[in-house]
């Protein structure tokens, strides 16, 4: 097996938030980096050239390798914001009906704004998620 496309960077996440064409969507991205900052008490770090990811942990695959891989991260895409988060916790299903208008998988949770997410929940389902991520 190759090595995995996304890696940790040496980018600067600030500037690479601060790139954010769109001032709403810039502003969302600074308050959700916030919100995981909090959750994790790690800086945000670059994942390729998109992924501002927060906090590590080790992922072992089937084969028995492990790799490096953060704890939880998002992504500013064209149209949309998406959340990568953990969804393996008791309550998860609860929190995700709860968050407002998403779209998306298990674990990417895409949405426009802010606006349309219950902010509170997103900061519960963010902090649940960090603390059982491993």
């Amino acid at each position: 097996m190759g090595e995995p496309k996304t890696r940790s960077t040496r980018e600067s996440a600030g500037k690479f938030l601060s790139s954010i064409k769109d001032p709403k969507r810039r502003a969302d991205c600074r308050a959700i980096a916030a919100i995981m900052k909090q959750a994790t008490r790690a800086n945000p770090k670059m994942w390729g050239s998109g992924l501002v990811g927060f906090g590590t942990r080790k992922v072992k695959y089937a084969g028995g390798r492990e790799a490096e891989w953060m704890r939880i991260a998002f992504a500013p895409r064209k149209d949309r914001i998406t959340l990568y988060v953990n969804s393996r916790f008791t309550g998860y299903r609860g929190l995700r009906a709860k968050l407002g208008k998403t779209s998306g998988g298990r674990a990417c949770i895409h949405f426009k704004a802010l606006t349309d997410i219950h902010l509170p929940t997103l900061r519960k389902l963010v902090a649940q998620s960090v603390r059982s991520g491993d």
